[in-house]
């Protein structure tokens, strides 16, 4: 099944430029040792391989997920071999002991990527869950950034998401708060990173959901009035790996908007998907009766499908790489456009929000108004949108 055609694409993105810079990009990675952590996430691997087939040096892969990392490792060596070079993966938590006694015994890396990330709207619905995301997105982010430096790195790469530029839900703004933190800790070491839109098919997204509900027979469910943005697997790999070797300090690169990059509804992606698979999408009127004639269906050559209007907390109504105030570079790269940054923060604000995340973690209860409001003092502009629906109670 070809993904461009499924997002209404006839033809990668960035070969242009990958193309352009392939010598620069292959002569780093050969001469570089690199440690990628959150690598078995569907950014991770893509990141993993763009430099593994590259020829690096070393190659270290950190993830908690230990049957994702299992994947990954099959998925290289049934595809790209084996390298010359010191390839290895560990199982364990980049906020962890563990990870810092892994960190103690190498002798350090030139480039540390970062692709961990709680990325999904659904998760700021709970108090818990949304501390959790902070811990991984902003907590971990600042961490990792000092161990990378105390360990003598000449580069760090972390992935934020469109979705920090004007944010609507917490997660986009987790990030937004995140790139503050970068720009705080870019004047002691390089730093450099991408947003981006929906990777198609990556885990846990509602097109991966499309493979899942599949294989189990299960209706597929989709709004039909959010249109989204998508980059395929391969192609968030080539721009965070782009960004990570030929960024400069403070540089956020993210895709130009072209025709081939264009606004795609879910709903006409699972009409795609369903008749490639050769079946035709019967649209159901509710939840129950999709599920209720599943079987009937199917055994029809036709899929129950039930599309509807979006209403659940955070929906963007509209994707964007950058706001009205951000200094943009579209000149240096033929699809890749660059936001150059100064480093400019608020320390107190910073700290404040450190020293508040502190407090709220010791108390024996949490509240998600408390952080709701403390993102909105750290981002006034902040408009969060919140509908009182989450997305678990939708199919």
């Amino acid at each position: 099944m070809n993904i461009l055609d499924l997002i209404g694409r006839t033809a990668p993105i960035f070969d242009t430029d990958i193309q352009r810079h392939e010598a620069e990009l292959s002569a780093l990675v050969q001469s570089s040792r690199f440690l990628v952590i959150g690598g078995a996430g569907s950014i991770g691997q893509a990141v993993t391989r763009e430099i593994f087939k590259r020829k690096p040096r070393a190659l270290h892969v950190v993830d908690i997920s230990e049957n994702n990392m299992v994947e990954l490792v099959r998925d290289i060596r049934s595809t790209l071999g084996y390298i010359e070079g010191d390839f290895r993966t560990f199982a364990i938590d980049c906020g962890s002991r563990e990870y810092a006694a892994l960190l103690a015994a190498e002798t350090g890396y030139d480039y540390v990527l970062n692709l961990s990330a709680l990325k999904h709207v659904r998760s700021e619905k709970d108090p818990f869950t949304l501390m959790r995301l902070i811990e991984v997105n902003v907590l971990n982010t600042i961490s990792t950034i000092a161990q990378a430096r105390a360990g003598g790195a000449r580069k760090y790469f972390c992935v934020s998401t469109d979705k920090a530029a004007n944010p609507v839900n917490m997660m986009g703004a987790s990030k937004r708060i995140m790139e503050m933190f970068l720009m705080r800790a870019s004047e002691s070491m390089p730093i450099s990173t991408a947003r981006f839109a929906n990777v198609a098919f990556s885990d846990g997204s509602l097109l991966h959901g499309f493979n899942q509900r599949f294989a189990k027979r299960q209706p597929i469910s989709a709004p039909n009035d959010v249109r989204r943005y998508f980059v395929t697997p391969q192609e968030s790999g080539e721009l965070c790996l782009s960004s990570c070797l030929l960024g400069d300090n403070r540089d956020i690169f993210f895709p130009k908007l072209s025709e081939q990059l264009d606004l795609t509804r879910f709903s006409d992606i699972a009409v795609r998907y369903l008749q490639a698979l050769g079946f035709e999408p019967y649209e159901c009127a509710s939840e129950d009766e999709a599920r209720g004639r599943a079987s009937e269906l199917i055994a029809r050559k036709q899929w129950p499908v039930y599309f509807f209007a979006s209403d659940t907390t955070g929906e963007k109504d509209f994707e964007e790489f950058y706001t009205g105030t951000e200094t943009l570079d579209m000149a240096r790269f033929e699809n890749i456009g660059v936001i150059k940054n100064e480093p400019v923060y608020d320390e107190t604000k910073l700290e404040y929000f450190l020293a508040t995340i502190e407090r709220l973690r010791d108390q024996p209860t949490w509240d998600k108004p408390e952080l709701v409001a403390l993102f909105n003092h750290m981002i006034p502009e902040f408009q969060h949108k919140d509908t009182g629906k989450y997305l678990d109670s939708r199919m």
